[in-house]
């Protein structure tokens, strides 16, 4: 039997046991940490997630899980993996608001949707989803240091989004056209409208640089190379064409109206006017 002096000595030691255990643990989250920083300045970015999802499960709550929270999102952010770092970098701005990493884990997701926005051409939903966050972000970090890369992204995906709202119109004009004649019709009657544009505009091109050619040689007064100077305007008329055939054919085709001419037929001609008297 072990006396009363013996069981205090035992749960003394016990104690300091469970106290020495406590600490080791804290120590090994925290090597586990420091890992996880080392394998993502080293560029092990599936090493270091697989290290920062320790910490975070097992240090929830404490300062070290809410750092670890932060690291997690951006491992991935720099994997590319920018979905599942906008899912890590959410869970820290929303349960640890006073985290010093919610202005940069902000600022990333707004990226993040703004990476995976497709071309303009494609649905723009990353892009509606970007548009949202960084506005977000300018009202509630108004003195941010990321404020101008935002504007300048914010500029680029209000292009981008515009882009794909004309597209949408003239798919929806063109799919119009096809239901009132046959898609071989309508495919005839687009290449007819693109060559004729094309022709008038060309015509007009070679007019313009005619009377370039003329007048450029003035350029030597100025003490600049007429040959050089002819060729840089010269390329920005033909950039000018390309960009005026492409609006010219799009707003012709979009303002054409298709009229059969059966129905034109079935309505008969108008009576003549002594009829309609009588």
């Amino acid at each position: 039997m072990i006396s009363p002096s013996n069981l205090l000595g035992v749960l003394s030691l016990l104690i300091l046991s469970c106290a020495g255990s406590k600490t080791d643990g804290e120590v090994t989250l925290q090597d586990t940490f420091m890992s996880g920083l080392e394998n993502l300045e080293n560029e092990k970015y599936l090493q270091a997630q697989s290290d920062f999802k320790h910490v975070v499960i097992r240090g929830t709550g404490s300062d070290l899980g809410d750092d670890a929270q932060y690291y997690l999102g951006e491992a991935y952010y720099r994997n590319e993996e920018y979905l599942l770092a906008v899912a890590e970098y959410e869970k820290l701005t929303r349960r640890m608001g006073f985290s010093p990493f919610v202005e940069d884990a902000r600022f990333k997701i707004c990226e993040a949707y703004r990476i995976e926005s497709p071309k303009y051409y494609h649905d723009q939903e990353y892009t509606e989803k970007a548009l949202e966050r960084y506005q977000e972000f300018l009202d509630d970090f108004p003195h941010s240091t990321f404020i101008d890369e935002v504007v300048v992204s914010i500029e680029i995906l209000r292009e981008k989004w515009i882009k794909n709202a004309i597209k949408k119109k003239i798919d929806e004009f063109r799919n119009k056209r096809i239901q009132s004649i046959k898609d071989s019709t309508n495919i005839e009657l687009e290449k007819r409208v693109f060559l004729q544009t094309v022709d008038f505009l060309w015509r007009s091109h070679l007019q313009y640089l005619e009377h370039l050619r003329q007048v450029v040689g003035l350029r030597g007064y100025a003490q600049k190379d007429p040959l050089e100077e002819f060729k840089r305007e010269a390329f920005k008329l033909f950039e000018g064409l390309l960009n005026k055939i492409k609006t010219d054919v799009i707003t012709f085709l979009n303002n054409l109206e298709i009229v059969i001419q059966e129905e034109m037929s079935n309505k008969g001609p108008n009576p003549p006017k002594e009829l309609m008297d009588n």
